[in-house]
């Protein structure tokens, strides 16, 4: 008898992003009667995006800047132009998902439970910890490492 073995993919990184957009989406502008589904385009792949098209930066320097592999950053921006080229050719809207990166600034430390934190995420301020609650959050300095 064959044993199988199942394997499942590795975790994916947390990929760098240093300037969120500065948007939560868009929507086609004038007549469009039903614009269907949002098309939802990760924050990484904006980055990518940003980083090749608007920053001129080959895609190694970008890899290099995000923290990825080359590889890597070419599925990623072949998914956001993939992404933008839907919403655009179907008139639909675009918005803004976290996905999987990390915003490297910003970073704050909870007194009470001592837990650095950067993105909270909805429904939470830089004022308040994530993991316990608390309000007694201060920023982290850049002597401060997190």
């Amino acid at each position: 008898m064959l044993e199988t073995t199942v394997m499942s993919p590795r975790p994916r990184n947390l990929r760098t992003v240093f300037d969120p957009p500065r948007f939560k989406g868009y929507t086609p502008f004038g007549f469009c009667p039903n614009p269907g589904e949002p098309v939802r385009l990760l924050m990484e792949e904006y980055t990518a995006i940003k980083l090749c098209d608007y920053e001129l930066m080959t895609q190694s320097q970008a890899a290099k800047v995000m923290g990825i592999s080359r590889p890597t950053f070419t599925r990623l921006y072949e998914s956001a132009r993939r992404k933008i080229a839907e919403a655009l050719a179907e008139a639909r809207p675009l918005e803004t998902d976290r996905g999987h990166a990390f915003f490297n600034h910003d970073w704050h430390h909870c007194r009470d439970c001592n837990v650095f934190f950067n993105t909270p995420g909805p429904g939470f301020s830089d004022e308040q910890c994530p993991v316990c609650h608390s309000h007694q959050t201060v920023p982290v300095t850049e002597s401060q490492e997190p």
